[in-house]
């Protein structure tokens, strides 16, 4: 055989030669690799080997915007993404996360099969049978010995909807947990408890297009610019010039790009919001024709905030009282006033009477309702909404009451079941699980898609009592994660792409999630576990209607019947997607309503009577207040857009790991900072009466004297929080504790 070379024929034209270039002998790309090609679909330029044969619509599965992502297929599988255009939610855009969406699944830590903790003490693969052997024996073994109770499970709002049904049925019907809760607790519980007391249900009124109709908007403890920068996007459509008015301790992105920034103490906000209403009664600025015909107890509110004079909120808040009275005739002034929150209301000790403060405001003025108003909580996680009503948690599904026996018996009756299976008692919430396990009557715990040991409140305490269980499950996509690493038995589970279901954004509409990449491994979607391990434990035949998630969709669909969210005129997910989603109610064919939508137009309320409740209480002095030991006030919360709760997912992405500091820092004021003789770059140790850290100090312009600011993202923040709760939601206040600052040991 002859080994001469084969004879080469010279390429001709510009791009063959190019196709022809061979890898660059120091490193780098191939050529071809970099070439583009027209991608059709609408996508422009594509690169040449990513080339999409199809694409479909799929929303995002980060925060609780609800963006439509179109997914680029090829061969079946997604080889990109790209924001839709005309989704109504996101209009062609789409924040660093949603870009990135896709490459978090590839991560080399994916969980791909059972782990189970061996006699050696290390988390070793085990057989799926195996697997749901261990899962059923430990925890039946638990039940028998100190009753139902004493087996637990905390999911997240980062499932789809069907899984949280199916998961808080499985668990409270089919296995007899009678304790269950959320990672929602965390974020959303005051803002959903809110609600319920206030409208009787827990039903956000808004609508997006209302940040482009509002001709006043005052956003309270919310940084949209970072939480939420596709919101903001939306406020930046405005064509009504709004005012925009921002009250928050911090000068964030979202305050330097607003109208006018109150910088107000923290934990001021009750006597600040009342001495508002106090101006509006006194100045006559209230409309009393909507206030008599739509609302309960005003009289009674309007004699409680006599005392909250402007001088009196001066004092506690340090906005000048002129400027109290300013923003009372802004609002009094404004045709479309929308008042807007986040965690900074949310996670307080005192979040839900703070959200009322706003609903009242709202109410007293007839902002709602209409376009461009509206009191208006801005939802956490991918699937809050979804957490918050079909979680089967701390409320029976769709919003009912396990107290309830009327309830108990519509619920028994659409699913088939013997109401004896119901509980009649609510679940405990998070905080009080977390007790339950120091007091041994919470011995076994079944964690989803959530990172306990490093996001609840003061965290050490919280690694501590995971600890002290007979037998802790973890089901999730990673199995490097902080609670994982604590488990006796990891389920791998699939992540977003990876599996079906709807997730519901913060103006309720329900999206479609599509599975458009394999999940690795072993690892099974959330809802195949559940089906498994309810023919495991015994009680398969209960779900056997449960076979898929669109399965389940219709079930929660019969269950959604003649409540405020109603969701019977969606047909399949195929109507969903053919609409850009739908936001309940949707009682009519999902593409034949109207895609903006808001509620209470008619003045009629959830509440029996029709009416909304003007609720009010006196402001509570903070728990731990700075003092000569501890002279500074910790902040925490948001850091950077591409950076997203324990950064689980986001610290898998080379990209975004690009956008955002990799260790954690402290903010401190210019003022602090040349007293304390700190610069930018100082290794610096924060100490709490329950923690010790060190951390890189930032001297910042948006801190105020005397306080001090770390993102919630980092592991070490949470040791340092204080774990103390509002009496209404439970929801934990992340956002005070006194902390010590000093330059750290070399």
């Amino acid at each position: 055989m002859s080994t001469a070379p084969t004879q080469q024929t010279e390429p001709t034209g510009v791009a063959e030669k190019l196709r022809c270039i061979v890898h660059n002998p120091i490193g780098g790309s191939l050529t071809r690799d970099l070439l583009r090609t027209p991608g059709e679909f609408g996508l422009g330029q594509v690169p040449a080997k990513i080339k999409p044969d199809a694409t479909t619509t799929m929303v995002c599965g980060y925060c609780s915007t609800g963006c439509g992502l179109k997914i680029h297929l090829k061969e079946g599988e997604a080889v990109n993404l790209s924001p839709t255009t005309e989704y109504p939610v996101n209009l062609g855009m789409a924040c660093p996360k949603g870009w990135e969406a896709l490459s978090v699944l590839d991560a080399p830590d994916r969980a791909t099969t059972p782990l189970l903790r061996g006699p050696t003490g290390e988390l070793e693969p085990a057989a799926w049978d195996v697997a749901l052997n261990e899962f059923c024996d430990n925890f039946k073994r638990i039940q028998s010995e100190s009753g139902p109770g004493s087996v637990a499970f905390l999911s997240t709002g980062q499932l789809v909807t069907e899984e949280m049904a199916l998961l808080g049925s499985l668990a409270k019907f089919g296995m007899g947990m009678l304790h269950g809760d959320g990672n929602t607790r965390q974020c959303m519980a005051t803002a959903a408890t809110a609600y319920k007391q206030s409208f009787g249900y827990d039903a956000p009124p808004y609508t997006y297009q209302d940040f482009e109709e509002s001709d006043v908007m005052v956003l309270v403890g919310s940084n949209l610019c970072v939480a939420h920068p596709i919101m903001w996007e939306r406020v930046c459509r405005n064509p009504h010039a709004p005012k925009i008015i921002v009250v928050d301790p911090r000068r964030t992105e979202t305050a330097v790009s607003a109208t006018e920034h109150l910088a107000i103490k923290p934990k001021s906000d009750l006597a600040f919001f009342y001495s508002v209403a106090h101006v509006l009664i006194r100045e006559g600025w209230v409309d009393r024709g909507y206030v008599d015909a739509h609302t309960a107890d005003y009289d009674g509110f309007a004699e409680f905030v006599q005392a909250f004079t402007p001088e009196r909120a001066a004092q506690a808040s340090g906005i000048a009282v002129e400027t109290i009275e300013a923003l009372s005739r802004t609002i009094h002034e404004g045709q479309r006033v929308s008042f807007w929150w986040t965690m900074g209301v949310n996670q307080n000790y005192e979040g839900t009477r703070i959200a009322q403060a706003l609903i009242n405001l709202a109410l007293m003025t007839g902002n709602i309702g209409r376009p461009g108003t509206g009191a208006n909580s801005i939802t956490g996680q991918c699937n809050a909404m979804g957490s918050r009503l079909w979680s089967n948690t701390t409320g029976l599904l769709g919003g009912r009451y396990f107290t309830n026996e009327g309830d108990r018996q519509h619920v028994a009756g659409v699913l088939g079941i013997p109401v004896e299976k119901i509980p009649t008692e609510d679940s405990w919430p998070y905080h009080q699980i977390m007790e339950g396990i120091r007091e041994g009557k919470i011995r076994g715990l079944w964690i989803l898609c959530t990172n306990t040991a490093h996001s609840w409140i003061h965290q050490s305490d919280a690694r501590e009592l995971l600890g002290k269980l007979d037998f802790l499950v973890v089901q999730d996509m990673y199995h490097t994660t902080e609670t994982a690493q604590l488990a006796d038995l990891v389920l791998p589970a699939a992540g977003w792409g990876e599996k079906e279901g709807t997730f519901i954004n913060s103006e309720r509409r329900f999206g479609v999630v599509k599975k458009v990449r394999k999940a690795p491994g072993e690892a099974l979607s959330d809802f195949s576990i559940l089906r498994l391990i309810a023919e495991a434990w015994g009680c398969g035949e209960m779900f056997k209607e449960w076979t898929t998630p669109e399965a389940a969709f219709k079930i929660i669909q019969r269950l959604s019947a003649g409540l405020p969210s109603d969701i019977t005129g969606v047909e399949d997910y195929a109507d969903l997607d053919r609409a850009g989603g739908a936001q309940w109610p949707c009682t009519e064919k999902a593409v034949d309503v109207d895609q903006q939508r808001r509620l209470f137009a008619d003045g009629r309320f959830c509440h029996q009577d029709g009416r909304a409740r003007f609720l009010w209480e006196e402001p509570r002095p903070m728990p731990e207040p700075p003092d000569k030991e501890f002279p500074y006030l910790l902040l925490t919360g948001r850091g950077a857009a591409s950076q997203w709760h324990t950064q689980t997912r986001t610290s898998k992405s080379a990209v975004l790991r690009k956008l955002y500091p990799q260790k954690p820092y402290v903010e401190i004021g210019a003022q602090d900072a040349r007293r304390e003789g700190f610069r930018t770059g100082d290794r610096v140790a924060l100490t709490s009466r329950r923690g010790r850290i060190e951390v890189g100090v930032t001297v910042s312009p948006t801190m105020m004297p005397g306080q001090l600011f770390i993102p919630m993202h980092y592991d070490v923040t949470n040791q340092l929080t204080l774990a103390h709760f509002d009496p209404y939601s439970h929801q934990p206040s992340y956002k005070d504790c006194a902390v010590s600052i000093e330059k750290a040991a070399k």
